[in-house]
């Protein structure tokens, strides 16, 4: 699949279209085990999968796609799994950044940058450099990314700033957090069957609207997508307050 040649025309957003999507892209290796593969086998056709979905999120009218990559818990797989996987981060950025940059899609990657190869740290540095200037949408990555470690980093920069305790509130925590850049999102969709969050994006997703589906994140298309947008789009959000449900009737007497 390829991203088309020109920049795709900024769409007017649909009602009930989430501003922000956040994915975990779950059943890589199950999907490869399916067929016979390695693992290695279901994380490329999940990274090739990544690049339609992009395409399906923009003419959408999507303005936000965030996709967890890499888990900070993922270090505890197999040596030659990780490996793949940082060579795959790699290989993506090499291959797709032109298709991504000729699209519009700004690229973001959150999460510790330390713990990586310096040859993944320069491939990151230029996808964000290369297409920081792009409006069309947002992608960020959540590669090396844990929803703990998040909230830690920002409170440490909090604390190395010198705030004062009563200047710290949700607003100045969460202008230290990975996705500063965008706002919270609105859907969270996983993919593969497991029906859990998996330690992404904690302070984030506080008000997102959750779905899950069993479909495996290589199969997971342009159609399963329209699938988890209508669900969302059927959903009364209430952010804690009541709603437009109908009011409870008092009956005196």
């Amino acid at each position: 699949m390829t991203l088309p040649g020109e920049p795709l025309p900024i769409a007017r957003m649909p009602a009930g279209t989430p501003q922000h999507v956040a994915i975990v892209m779950d059943g890589n290796g199950r999907w490869a085990r399916r067929r016979g593969m390695p693992r290695a086998y279901g994380h490329k056709a999940g990274v090739d999968n990544l690049l339609r979905i992009v395409r399906a999120s923009a003419e959408r009218g999507i303005a936000y796609l965030t996709v967890f990559a890499f888990s900070s818990e993922n270090w505890r797989r197999p040596p030659d799994e990780v490996s793949a996987l940082m060579e795959l981060m790699l290989v993506a950025v090499r291959r797709h950044l032109a298709e991504l940059q000729r699209a519009g899609v700004r690229v973001c990657v959150a999460g510790e940058r330390d713990g990586v190869a310096p040859a993944v740290r320069e491939a990151i540095a230029q996808a964000e450099a290369q297409t920081a200037g792009n409006r069309r949408m947002t992608l960020t990555v959540a590669f090396n990314y844990g929803g703990r470690w998040d909230l830690v980093q920002a409170c440490q920069r909090l604390v190395a700033s010198g705030i004062a305790a009563d200047a710290l509130d949700e607003a100045a925590l969460a202008g230290q957090l990975a996705l500063a850049h965008a706002p919270d999102p609105d859907l969270f969709i996983r993919t593969g069957g497991e029906l859990r969050v998996s330690n992404f994006l904690l302070w984030q997703i506080a008000y997102a609207e959750l779905y899950f589906t069993d479909c495996l994140w290589p199969d997971f298309d342009a159609a399963a997508l329209d699938l988890a947008l209508r669900d969302y789009a059927q959903r009364e959000r209430r952010f804690g307050t009541v709603g437009s449900e109908t009011p409870d009737v008092v009956v005196n007497g």
